[in-house]
């Protein structure tokens, strides 16, 4: 039985490596995962006893519309429960937009490197995807990503912060991009690493909705709220979108777990500050130490650094591998001497710092 011939090119998703898994192989007992940009925290306390007192309804089929959650979402945004949808994990938003949206008459753009999953669901629907490199400082480049908008164009995907980069575009920047993008192409910015933001000139996406309808903005409760393994996320956008994204969404797409947890945490604003700051703290760490070693980085404005060791990140990834660090190397970003590591606890982070060290020794300079 043949597939669409328009996927069988299409990659499969290589998430990081599996703590077991790496335990197995190398046959380690303590290994540290920084490779996946998970809250090395945890969640808020209240999401686990939320969690806790679900176990007695697993038999019962979930609210399909996660209205509770919605309206509370809602209220803490400023918007009305028909701006916001909810999906398994803001990567399903993404794949019902682009069901919703785009078809093989369209054109999609996005940055490169980025998350790939922009492009993927895109070409699965057939849409022919322009990919735009970012600049040298790693942030997307909002003129050349302009200068791509023709008439068969239906989305732009800004990821903001940028993964695998790390950087951020400013308020101002992303103003300046909407009051020139054509109103009829929709503008998606996807903000998973928003809540670590500590810069004072993050954009209020939120509040753009109120001027321009072709914005939808992407949240997730995988990343600063600890939730990654629940799978849920949301997408908040004019409600005429939303109601077309609606169409296509899944029925019970997002569990009771996920929706009570999640209810739990985004009202849980003192565990999330202190991630926050304790985020801050990992990232002026590792990039004071990144500067005394000599590795050039981009600026870093999630939970996690883009760093140039210098080598070939792909060896640097094994070293770091064989002494229990799991970090992130893709040869696709195009970056071949860089690795991306998230920034974990105290701990974790000077652990890493000295591995890190030890393999830079082991590993030629290219």
């Amino acid at each position: 039985m043949q597939p669409k011939q328009n996927i069988v090119h299409l990659p499969v998703y290589q998430p990081g490596k599996p703590i077991d898994e790496v335990k197995r192989e190398l046959g380690l007992t303590e290994v540290i995962k920084l490779a996946s940009n998970e809250n090395p925290f945890g969640c808020s306390p209240k999401a686990k006893e939320a969690i806790a007192a679900m176990l007695d309804q697993v038999s019962i089929y979930p609210d399909g519309g996660a209205v509770e959650l919605t309206n509370a979402v809602a209220g803490k945004l400023g918007v009305q429960p028909n701006q916001i949808i909810f999906g398994l994990g803001s990567d399903e938003v993404i794949l019902m937009i682009a069901r919703a949206f785009l078809t093989p008459e369209d054109e999609t753009i996005t940055a490169y490197p980025t998350f790939p999953q922009y492009k993927h669901n895109a070409e699965v629907e057939g849409a022919k995807v322009i990919e735009v490199p970012v600049d040298a400082n790693g942030k997307h480049d909002l003129q050349a990503m302009l200068g791509k908008v023709n008439s068969r164009t239906k989305i732009v995907w800004i990821c903001n912060p940028n993964n695998p980069t790390g950087t951020m575009l400013n308020e101002a920047e992303i103003t300046a991009f909407l009051e020139v993008v054509p109103k009829n192409v929709m503008v998606v910015l996807d903000e998973a690493y928003a809540e670590y933001n500590v810069s004072g000139q993050y954009p209020d996406s939120v509040k753009l909705l109120e001027k321009h309808n072709n914005v939808v903005v992407l949240r997730t409760f995988s990343k600063i709220y600890g939730l990654a393994s629940l799978r849920i996320g949301y997408g908040v956008g004019h409600p005429d979108v939303v109601r077309s994204i609606n169409q296509v969404r899944e029925p019970f797409n997002t569990t009771s777990f996920a929706q009570k947890a999640a209810l739990a945490a985004v009202n849980d604003d003192a565990f999330i500050e202190s991630c926050r700051e304790a985020n801050a703290q990992g990232i002026r760490k590792l990039t004071a130490k990144f500067a005394e070693l000599g590795l050039p980085y981009f600026d870093a404005h999630g939970n996690f650094i883009m760093v140039d060791v210098k080598r070939d990140g792909g060896a640097v990834f094994q070293g770091l591998l064989r002494k229990g660090i799991i970090v992130r190397h893709d040869p696709s970003w195009g970056y071949p001497t860089m690795i991306r590591v998230t920034v974990g606890s105290e701990e974790q982070n000077n652990k890493f710092l000295g591995a890190l060290e030890q393999v830079l020794s082991e590993v030629a300079v290219s």
